[in-house]
């Protein structure tokens, strides 16, 4: 018989798809009777994990967004995705602290395969952004806040900028904000890396209608090279548990249904998309173009090598 303490890490590994499962459903794949995954399920909210129960004939149980963070279940893929984005953004605080405990305990088999598959990486850091900027900004956006902050332009020289933030966008390996100029009356594109003395004075601004495809006008203010080809792909999870796990980034979530999304995006990297897409931890199956299906099949080569 299974140990209580293996079982419930099974539970945990189940439920940490975000998808609702039947307790009949938890019982057959824990081979345990339904009072059982009762008890346990009770045991891990008293551990801090937010389980969701639904009552009723067809009741069922999903993990859902609780006050704290609790310890993490990773599979080897999922692991392995993890330590590897995080080197391609790691220079913030945050992301190198992140980094220093997956690696700390990452098995020796896995480490192999981070190593084969950081070695078979072209892929240039983005530049580094406090994490702080990146999350107040974001606050800013959803709360319709306008800014405050200075800017250094390319030829050096500082000025202050009143901004009513819309959007977040990376690209060519580096973070812009889009936004309205308050002072210029016009929307403006500026390098998150430029930044300095970010303020958020509470004052709200009234929603403007932004530019038609806010990736498209960054690209054309900041004149970097952007794919034509937009990659498709799909994703079997709610378009909810998918846009919470991607970054702000060149793309779009489209919902499919209750449980299937379209994810539409232009990156300048096939290769960190194809990493990006792994580290969302859902199945998914890309559409299209040829180059993301070659790359994701070379990337997954490389750590089945490394694995085997």
């Amino acid at each position: 018989m299974t140990s209580p303490s293996v079982r419930m890490l099974e539970l945990l590994s189940v439920l940490q798809d975000g998808r609702e499962h039947t307790g009949a459903d938890l019982a057959a794949r824990l081979g345990a009777s339904p009072r059982t995954v009762r008890r346990d399920l009770d045991r891990l909210r008293e551990l801090g994990y937010p389980v969701e129960s639904r009552r009723g004939p067809g009741g069922a149980y999903r993990l859902v967004a609780g006050s704290a963070v609790p310890p993490l279940l990773f599979t080897d893929d999922e692991a392995v995705a993890a330590v590897v984005g995080l080197r391609l953004v790691a220079g913030t605080g945050a992301a190198d602290g992140a980094l220093r405990k997956l690696e700390q305990v990452l098995p020796s088999r896995l480490a192999h395969r981070v190593r084969a598959v950081s070695s078979s990486l072209d892929a240039v850091s983005r530049a580094a952004v406090p994490l702080e900027v990146l999350q107040t900004l974001g606050a800013a956006i959803g709360a319709r806040q306008d800014v405050r902050f200075t800017y250094v332009a390319r030829s050096g020289e500082g000025s202050r900028r009143r901004v009513e933030p819309v959007r977040q966008v990376a690209l060519a390996r580096r973070w812009y904000l889009l936004g309205w100029d308050r002072d210029r009356e016009d929307w403006r594109t500026f390098r998150l890396d430029r930044i300095t003395g970010l303020d958020v004075p509470g004052t709200t601004f009234a929603e403007r209608t932004p530019p038609d495809d806010p990736v498209s006008f960054v690209q054309a203010s900041v004149s970097v090279p952007l794919s034509t080809t937009r990659a498709v792909v799909r994703f079997a999870a709610p378009a909810a548990v998918v846009s919470e796990r991607l970054i702000a980034e060149a793309g779009a979530v489209e919902a499919l249904g209750d449980d299937e999304c379209r994810f539409v995006s232009a990156p300048d990297s096939w290769e960190w998309l194809a990493i990006t897409l792994a580290m969302v931890g859902v199945p998914y199956v890309i559409e299209g173009p040829p180059e993301l299906i070659e790359r994701s099949r070379e990337i997954s080569s490389a750590m089945w090598r490394a694995a085997t």
